[in-house]
């Protein structure tokens, strides 16, 4: 199999087939953003005859007893949904046929990547088996997302994902917390909470700013032009965001930024995830979340 640097995925695809169709990210300019820096060039697509060698390989793996098959494939890369309607349709025919029992399509995806498909040609993806995106959404914090250089605003994040609900494909959001700076959490938190009430995302993923070294944001904070949150004004403004959440969705921190982990759907386990995150706030302290804070040398 072909694997470019580091392989990211959501702690929910570890189930499925990892194929990679991109290595990198097309934008490669988010200031808190580290992950794809040990990459010799910030963005790759993968050539097809590529994509179609690890698909043998696979298929040659199940003729060789493999007792599991194939069911889900995540493409890899930060944003694989870049690429055009016709290569994402190659792509698909090529899974479809080295590996019938696939039944859905999953990858990263910007929300910039949504805009340049038309709404037929979401459709046509979804009958494809695209489905389960994970966007990286961050925040509806207008403020954060410019100074952050995502490249998108809170509306693009509303108009683009209502494409998306209108196509059937569903998606899920990643959260980063700390993002709005001090002071501003909470405030970013209900931003966001506001837009995903207008949406259907299935599971919202939070996930803590941790600031390393070599990011751009290191430098903004070094030039006194942004502040980091403290670690317990993070766990207030995760709080405020179940809080303000009023959809059906699934709520998790999980991955290793997040020093407590959990997980529950709302509104059904609205009141016990607040009860966990006002125990965490009243009773874990700064220092030693600041601690675990300081232990997480890599995502």
């Amino acid at each position: 199999m072909h694997y470019t640097g580091t392989i990211w995925r959501p702690p929910y695809e570890a189930g499925s087939l990892l194929l990679q169709v991109t290595a990198g990210c097309t934008h490669h300019r988010c200031k808190f953003c580290t992950l794809y820096n040990d990459l010799a060039v910030p963005f790759r697509m993968s050539p097809v005859a590529e994509i179609a060698e690890d698909l043998q390989e696979v298929q040659n793996m199940m003729k060789g007893g493999s007792r599991h098959a194939v069911t889900r494939v995540f493409l890899t890369g930060a944003n694989p949904f870049v690429l055009s309607y016709e290569k994402l349709e190659t792509i698909a025919r090529l899974i479809h046929k080295e590996l019938p029992s696939v039944k859905s399509i999953g990858c990263f995806a910007r929300i910039t990547d949504i805009s340049p498909k038309t709404d037929e040609e979401l459709a046509q993806l979804y009958a494809m088996g695209y489905d389960g995106v994970t966007i990286g959404m961050e925040t509806a914090d207008d403020t954060a997302l410019t100074f952050m250089n995502k490249g998108y605003s809170s509306s693009d994040i509303l108009e683009q994902c209502q494409r998306l609900d209108d196509a059937g494909i569903h998606y899920h959001f990643f959260y980063l917390t700390g993002i709005s700076g001090a002071g501003r959490g909470e405030q970013g938190a209900a931003f966001t909470a506001a837009l995903c009430n207008r949406l259907h995302p299935v599971l919202i993923g939070a996930n803590m700013l941790t600031i390393y070294n070599d990011s751009a944001l290191f430098d903004e904070i070094a030039r006194g032009n942004w502040q980091p949150e403290s670690e317990l004004e993070k766990y207030r403004e995760i709080r405020t965001l179940v809080a303000q959440l009023r959809i059906e969705t699934t709520f998790a921190a999980f991955g290793a930024s997040n020093a407590f982990q959990m997980t529950g759907h709302l509104p059904k386990d609205q009141k016990r995830l607040l009860s966990v995150l006002d125990n965490i706030i009243e009773t874990v302290s700064e220092e030693e979340l600041q601690r675990y804070r300081q232990s997480v040398h890599h995502l």
